[in-house]
C-alpha cells in the first residue's frame, strides 16, 4: 500500500480522525474506520480509568511518519466523483479507468490530474455521500437515463467566484448552476440520505430518515471530534504501573491468589519496586476493573489527587507540590495554589459528528438531529485511538467564605439563570453539568488567566488548556500545557507561581477582563455565542482557541469577574481592581 500523505500523530485524534477527510496533493481521502487499522502492541498504552469508562482493554497511538514498518493509518478515496480540467467530464473515478487519478480519455493527450469534487453531502447522523449531480441537474428537467449513456460535465464560466459560476451540464441538454445547492432544504424531495459510511470497510448504507445538506469538501463542519481525556494520577502515574503495564495481558487473567508467584516468576521486580509494591498496584487495578465509572468520577479522583499532592519521585508521571511563594494577594483570593510540575494526559477519540459539534438533543434549525455523535466501535474491537502527552501546570482552588457569600447574591444568581435556561434548552450537550455562578465564574477566570499567561509564560494560548473541577463543595481550576512535543514541559506555567508573580498576573488578568474593544456592546449584550450561551464574552476579550477550552467557548461571562457599569457588585474580583 502506497503512502498518500502525512499528518502529525496527534492530529489523527483531534483534527483528522476516523471519518475525517484529508487532502493529499491533488487527491482527497477519508480516514478509514478502526476496523481497518492494524492493532500493533508496540503502539498500545493504558489508562485504567478511561478504559473502564469506555469499555476497552487498551488505547493505541497512531504511528508517526516512518515510525512503523508494518502499518500506517489506512485511508479510502473520497469523494468518488471527479472532474477533468481539460475535457470537463464529471463522473465516478472508476469511469476514468486510471489508478493514478489522471484522465486518460481520447480528448486528453496530456493526461491531466483529475480534480476531486468540491461538494459532498452529509446528514446530522454523520452519514456522508457524494453530491447527487445527476439528480440536481435534472430536478427541473426530467430525463430517462435507463440506458446509462448520459454524460455530465462540470464547467466554470469564469465570470465570478460564486456558485452561480459553477455549471453542471448533461449531454441531454439539461443545465444547472450550483447556486442554491447549499440551502437548508435544497435537497429535500430530490435526494434522501442513503446512510452511506464511506470510512468503513463494509460501507453498506443503513436506514436514515435525516435530510441531506450540501457542504464543501474542505469545510470545517465536515468533521468534529468527540474526545475525552484524563490526567494520570497515583497509583496509575507511578513507575510501578508502567512496569506492570508491559505484562498486564498476562496478569489480568491471573487469579488474585496467584498474583504474587506470577510476578516473581516474571522477574519484573527491581531495587525500586519490590514484589510487594507491584502486588499492591496489581491488586488495586484488578479490584477496580469491574467498577463502572463516568467522567465525573474521573474528575473527582483527579481533584482529590491535586488537593492531596504528590512528591517528586524518579519515574513518576504526576508531581504536585504547594507553590512556595504564590504571593500574599494570591493567598487572600486563592486559598490553595499547587504547582503540577509533571503530568501525563491521555486523550481518546471516541467518536465524531458532522454539521455541528457533538451535543445532546436535536436542533430545530432545518438540520434534523445535527450534532448526533457517531461512536467508534471501541468495545467491539477492544481499543480506541488515543495519544498520551506530557506537560506541567498550576492548580488553583477558590473554595472560601468569600466565594460562598458572592454566589448567593440575588443579582448574580439571576444573571447566571439566563445561561442555565439556554443551556437546558440547547440539550445540555448530553452532560450532567450544573450551570452555577461558581462554574461560570471559574470558567471565565480560567480564560482570562490563559490569555494573560500566554503573554508572560512563553506559551501560546493554543498550547494552554483548562480543566475545571466545580461542584457544591469544590471550585478548582487546572491550567496546564500538554502537548506531544517539547513545548509541553518548558516550565513556564509553573513559573507563574514563583516569586509572587501570581499576584501581578491575577491583577492584570482581571484588569484586562474589565475592558473589551467591543464595549459597550460586549458588556451590555445578553446573547452572544452559539445558542446564546455567552453573556459578556466575545472574540475580542474572552474566547480562546478551541483546543484550550473544555466547554466549546460557551458559558462565559466576564461581568462575573469585574461587574458591569450598572452593577459593579456582580464582579467577584471587583474589589481587587
Amino acid at each position: 500500500m502506497s503512502i498518500k500523505g502525512s499528518v502529525r500523530s496527534s492530529q489523527l485524534v483531534t483534527t483528522y480522525g476516523v471519518g475525517a477527510m484529508i487532502a493529499a496533493g491533488n487527491e482527497s481521502f477519508i480516514v478509514a474506520g478502526i476496523d481497518r487499522w492494524n492493532r500493533d502492541e508496540d503502539f498500545e498504552f493504558h489508562e485504567p480509568r478511561l478504559e473502564r469508562m469506555l469499555h476497552v482493554q487498551a488505547f493505541m497511538r497512531p504511528p508517526s511518519t516512518g515510525e512503523s514498518d508494518s502499518w500506517d493509518v489506512p485511508v479510502r478515496r473520497f469523494p468518488l466523483y471527479h472532474s477533468c480540467p481539460t475535457c470537463h467530464r464529471l463522473n465516478d473515478i472508476s469511469y476514468f479507468e486510471s489508478p493514478f487519478g489522471q484522465c486518460v480519455c481520447s480528448l486528453c493527450d496530456d493526461q491531466p490530474d483529475l480534480v476531486p469534487s468540491r461538494f459532498v453531502t452529509a446528514c446530522g447522523d454523520g452519514h456522508l455521500d457524494d453530491f447527487p449531480y445527476y439528480v440536481w441537474v435534472h430536478r427541473d428537467h426530467p430525463h430517462d437515463d435507463s440506458t446509462g449513456k448520459s454524460k455530465l460535465y462540470l464547467k466554470t464560466l469564469g465570470e465570478g467566484a460564486g456558485l452561480r459560476d459553477v455549471i453542471i451540464e448533461c449531454s441531454c441538454g439539461a443545465k444547472e448552476s450550483m447556486d442554491g445547492a447549499f440551502g437548508k432544504k435544497a435537497l429535500r424531495g430530490i435526494k434522501g440520505c442513503a446512510g452511506k459510511r464511506p470510512w468503513l470497510a463494509k460501507a453498506e448504507g443503513e436506514s436514515c430518515d435525516k435530510h441531506l445538506v450540501t457542504i464543501q469538501r474542505g469545510a470545517s463542519n465536515v468533521w468534529f471530534s468527540e474526545t475525552i481525556s484524563a490526567i494520570s494520577i497515583p497509583p496509575w502515574s507511578d513507575r510501578a504501573f508502567k512496569v506492570l503495564d508491559r505484562h498486564w495481558k498476562v496478569l489480568k487473567a491471573v487469579p488474585a491468589v496467584a498474583l504474587e508467584p506470577t510476578i516473581e516468576a516474571l522477574g519484573i521486580a527491581d531495587d525500586e519496586h519490590s514484589v510487594a509494591d507491584l502486588l499492591a498496584v496489581a491488586a488495586h487495578r484488578k479490584a477496580q476493573e469491574t467498577d463502572d465509572v463516568d467522567i465525573e468520577d474521573v474528575k473527582s479522583e483527579e481533584y482529590e489527587a491535586l488537593m492531596r499532592g504528590a512528591a517528586e519521585r524518579p519515574g513518576h508521571q504526576f508531581v504536585c507540590v504547594p507553590a512556595a511563594e504564590p504571593g500574599d494577594l494570591a493567598k487572600e483570593w486563592v486559598p490553595v495554589v499547587n504547582q503540577v510540575t509533571r503530568l501525563r494526559e491521555v486523550r481518546v477519540l471516541r467518536g465524531f459528528s458532522r454539521l455541528l459539534p457533538p451535543k445532546g438533543g436535536a436542533e430545530d434549525d432545518g438540520h434534523e438531529g445535527t450534532g448526533n455523535v457517531v461512536r467508534l466501535p471501541g468495545p467491539e474491537h477492544g481499543w480506541l485511538p488515543a495519544i498520551e502527552v506530557m506537560g506541567e501546570g498550576v492548580f488553583l482552588e477558590f473554595t472560601s467564605e468569600r466565594l460562598a457569600a458572592w454566589e448567593q447574591r440575588s443579582n448574580v444568581r439571576k444573571r447566571v439563570a439566563r445561561l442555565a435556561e439556554r443551556y437546558a434548552a440547547a440539550g445540555g450537550w448530553g452532560e450532567s453539568l450544573e450551570v452555577s455562578p461558581r462554574f461560570v465564574l471559574l470558567h471565565s477566570l480560567s480564560h482570562a488567566l490563559i490569555d494573560q499567561w500566554a503573554l508572560e509564560s512563553g506559551y501560546s494560548a493554543a498550547a494552554l488548556t483548562e480543566r475545571l473541577y466545580v461542584a457544591p463543595d469544590r471550585a478548582g481550576v487546572l491550567i496546564y500545557t500538554a502537548t506531544s512535543d517539547s513545548a509541553g514541559s518548558l516550565g513556564g506555567v509553573v513559573a507563574m507561581t514563583d516569586d509572587g508573580r501570581l499576584d501581578s498576573s491575577l491583577v492584570e488578568a482581571i484588569k484586562r477582563a474589565s475592558w473589551c474593544s467591543a464595549d459597550p456592546l460586549c458588556i451590555e449584550t445578553a446573547t452572544q455565542g452559539a445558542d446564546a450561551l455567552n453573556l459578556a464574552a466575545c472574540h475580542a476579550c474572552s474566547l480562546l482557541p478551541e483546543t484550550s477550552c473544555e466547554h466549546r467557548n460557551q458559558l462565559l461571562d466576564r461581568a462575573l469577574l469585574v461587574g458591569t457599569p450598572e452593577d459593579p457588585t456582580l464582579g467577584f474580583f471587583a474589589d481587587l481592581i
